[in-house]
C-alpha cells in the first residue's frame, strides 16, 4: 500500500476523532496517523504540502499534548483514589507493597496485585525515577475503589 493509499479521514473517522473534544489539533491528529503506519516525517510533509520541519514541529507538539492528557487523567484519577500514598526519594522499593497493603486495609480496599506484581507495577510506570529498588524521585501511588493502582512521578520542580 503506497501512503496515497492511506484514507487518513476514515482513520481519524473509525478512531473517533472530534477536534471539538480533542487536546490534539487536526493536524496533529493527521500526523500522529501517518506516522503510526510508517509513513517518515518527509513523506508526510510532501503529503500534506508543508516542510519535514513543520511535520516534526507539529509531531512534537502532537506527542506533548498527549502526555500532557494522560498526566490529566492520572491526576484526576489519583485525586477520587481513596488510596494516596506519597512515596519518598530514598524509598526502597520493597517496603511500597507493605505501605500501599497498609493504606488500603484501613480503608477497606482490596488492592489487585501480590506485592512483587504490586512492585513491578510500581517501577514500571515510574520509569527512571526507579532505579533497581530504589527511589530516586517522588511518586504518588494512588488505589482506586475498585483496586486499581496508578503510579505517577513528581513532576520536576
Amino acid at each position: 500500500m503506497s501512503d496515497e493509499d492511506i484514507d487518513v479521514d476514515g482513520i481519524l473517522d473509525r478512531a473517533g476523532f472530534d477536534p471539538a473534544e480533542n487536546v490534539l489539533t487536526r493536524r496533529q491528529a493527521e500526523v500522529l496517523a501517518l506516522r503510526e503506519r510508517g509513513l517518515a516525517q518527509a513523506e508526510i510533509a510532501e503529503r500534506l504540502g508543508t516542510s519535514r520541519a513543520n511535520v516534526s514541529s507539529v509531531e512534537s507538539s502532537a506527542r506533548d499534548n498527549v502526555a500532557k492528557a494522560r498526566e490529566t487523567v492520572a491526576f484526576a484519577e489519583t485525586l477520587r483514589a481513596p488510596v494516596r500514598i506519597t512515596v519518598e526519594p530514598g524509598t526502597d522499593l520493597y517496603d511500597v507493597p507493605a505501605r500501599v497493603f497498609a493504606e488500603c486495609d484501613e480503608v477497606g480496599v482490596k488492592v489487585n496485585h501480590t506485592a512483587p506484581e504490586l512492585m513491578k507495577r510500581v517501577s514500571d510506570e515510574a520509569g527512571d525515577a526507579v532505579v533497581g529498588r530504589n527511589v530516586e524521585r517522588r511518586l504518588f501511588v494512588g488505589v482506586t475503589s475498585d483496586g486499581a493502582v496508578r503510579v505517577r512521578q513528581r513532576p520536576e520542580e
